[in-house]
């Protein structure tokens, strides 16, 4: 048996292109000499469509997608997801499903039994977990199918109360077949290869494991399509955020010896996922937007330098508009570092100063603030000052404003709602800013275009004179991983005072976090590269008192 493993990238609720992706890949699975082709989780429509699912009107879409696919799989089978109708009067009134399609028609169901609703997933909004699985017969062997989640359930605690695959393999099948649409996080891409790995140990059956590809607003999917021998060790793996198709030969993969894998990703390994992340997640962004061209407050400090570097990879450097907004105390060598780099990467770029923006506005608040002393508020209005400016420029030119403000700002609120929180983007909201640093570092070890004063010079919002973020916060090499360990590892201040952090400090941070929701669930949707997002994944109530 030849079985061939598509990644694809697909478009949520782009029936059309999806459809047209899916048929263009079995035709070249089949001149290529497959006998079976298999696509990721919800290719059809996909995933995660989220209340899309709820319409009738997009269901029908689906299935009239699943029936023109199926009607091309002639002398080839294909494993296609997508959502099936539940014909029981009971449960949700749908099933995440793979569709076995053979002969030029849908021949075999398997309807998903583990439906996670944790961090990003809410699946059991949708789709009524099964309870039934069966093997597919083909070509005289039996497939062990599965989705996604449907092996994530080993381990020490387990979240569901049985493991599809148990049910399976009674039934003695040859080989497992896994589709899955498994959002990327840096510190979890080895984590979800050695659960594939476990599960092909586990039952001593050779996996084939296939994975979305693509971004979908702020979920980036690596794709990471593998397949494991049934001692569980690596046969062959897809490269990161790319598209392939590849072809294996059953019997070879069973004799295949394979690697173990890595018990770690090195750091230089995890800031090339990082970066070719957020690259796809900008590209994808605005190619499934229809969006053209970036637009962003280039201020001479680090995080602006870094997503610029950033959206002109994605963008290309005729596509993105950098603009300098110095105000009453931006420093010149911030303005120079800003135009050092602007002028290296080639992109437009224009000088706007907001000193009499900033003049009106104080005196049109003065009868008001006179007789108090300077102080935030003052601050926020420069701030605000270059949003209206960038914003104006968005508008009438038709570029999309990227926001450049890091984790480690957005979860303590070092940033100013309606002013440099402003954008339709967060390029590096889940980038904390000492991993910032490291990521640009990176950066310029392949070409030299963020200036080294940038990398130098101490952080400052320059809202106030010789003003540096130290000032409010502690250094980041303290804080960010104070942070880590609340955002990532979710855990209480006592734990993290007792892994070794100033308790002082500990009980300074957590507040900031706690007090600063209201901010977050008012910001742009960040591009997710970590387990613990701001955003879908991280859902906590503003009025709390904890």
């Amino acid at each position: 048996m030849r079985i061939a493993l598509a990644q694809v990238d697909l478009h949520i609720g782009n029936f059309q292109y999806n459809t047209r992706q899916i048929i263009q890949s079995i035709e070249q699975a089949r001149e290529q000499g497959a006998d079976l082709v298999v696509f990721s989780e919800l290719a059809v429509c996909g995933y995660p469509a989220r209340d899309l699912l709820l319409s009738d009107d997009f269901i029908s879409h689906c299935q009239r997608s699943i029936h023109q696919i199926a009607s091309h799989c002639k002398g080839i089978a294909a494993v296609v997801g997508g959502p099936d109708l539940n014909t029981s009067p009971r449960g949700k009134r749908l099933y995440n499903a793979a569709f076995f399609m053979e002969l030029g028609k849908v021949t075999h169901v398997y309807h998903k039994g583990l439906l996670p609703d944790y961090d990003v997933f809410d699946e059991y909004r949708y789709f009524e977990p099964s309870l039934h699985f069966k093997t597919i017969p083909f070509m005289g062997k039996k497939i062990a199918l599965t989705i996604c989640e449907d092996i994530w359930n080993l381990g020490h605690q387990p979240l569901y109360a049985f493991n599809p695959m148990d049910h399976l393999v009674e039934e003695k099948p040859e080989l497992m077949v896994n589709i899955s649409a498994s959002p990327f996080s840096w510190n979890r891409t080895l984590e979800r290869l050695q659960m594939v790995s476990e599960n092909a140990s586990r039952y001593r059956l050779p996996m084939f494991y296939v994975n979305q590809f693509g971004a979908h607003t702020e979920l980036l999917f690596d794709g990471g399509t593998a397949v494991f021998n049934p001692a569980g060790r690596l046969v062959d793996v897809f490269e990161p955020f790319r598209p392939g198709l590849r072809l294996y030969e059953l019997d070879q993969v069973l004799a295949h010896p394979g690697v173990p894998l890595a018990d770690e990703i090195s750091n230089q390994e995890k800031n090339r996922l990082i970066y070719e992340a957020l690259v796809l997640g900008i590209k994808e962004y605005f190619g499934k937007t229809g969006l053209k061209k970036a637009i962003l407050g280039l201020s001479g400090g680090l995080d602006s330098a870094l997503v610029l570097a950033l959206a002109v990879k994605a963008l290309g450097k005729e596509n993105v508009w950098a603009v300098l907004l110095p105000g009453p105390y931006s420093s010149q060598h911030s303005v120079e570092d800003a135009l050092q780099m602007a002028r290296a990467l080639e992109v437009q770029h224009d000088i706007i100063s907001i000193n009499s923006t900033v003049e009106v506005l104080n005196q049109s608040l003065d009868p008001w603030f006179a007789n108090s002393p300077q102080g935030i508020a003052e601050e926020n209005l420069q701030a605000r000052a270059r949003a209206i400016i960038l914003m104006g420029l968005s508008n009438k030119f038709g570029h999309m404003l990227l926001n450049t403000s890091n984790k480690s700002e957005i979860a303590v609120g070092y940033g100013t709602l309606y002013g440099d929180m402003c954008g339709g983007l967060s390029v590096i909201g889940d980038i904390y800013k000492t991993q910032a640093y490291e990521l640009s570092h990176y950066i310029n070890s392949m070409d030299q275009v963020i200036p080294q004063n940038i990398l130098e010079k101490a952080p400052s919002a320059e809202l106030k004179p010789d003003q540096k973020d130290s000032d409010s916060l502690p250094e980041y090499h303290v804080l960010d991983p104070i942070l880590f360990c609340y955002i990532e590892k979710q855990m209480s201040p006592e734990q993290i005072i007792r892994k070794g952090h100033d308790a002082a400090v500990v009980n300074r941070v957590i507040p900031l976090v706690n007090a600063n929701e209201y901010k977050r669930q008012q910001s742009a949707p960040v591009l997710r590269v970590s387990s613990k997002s701001f955003g879908p994944g991280r859902q906590f109530p503003i009025v709390a008192k904890y």
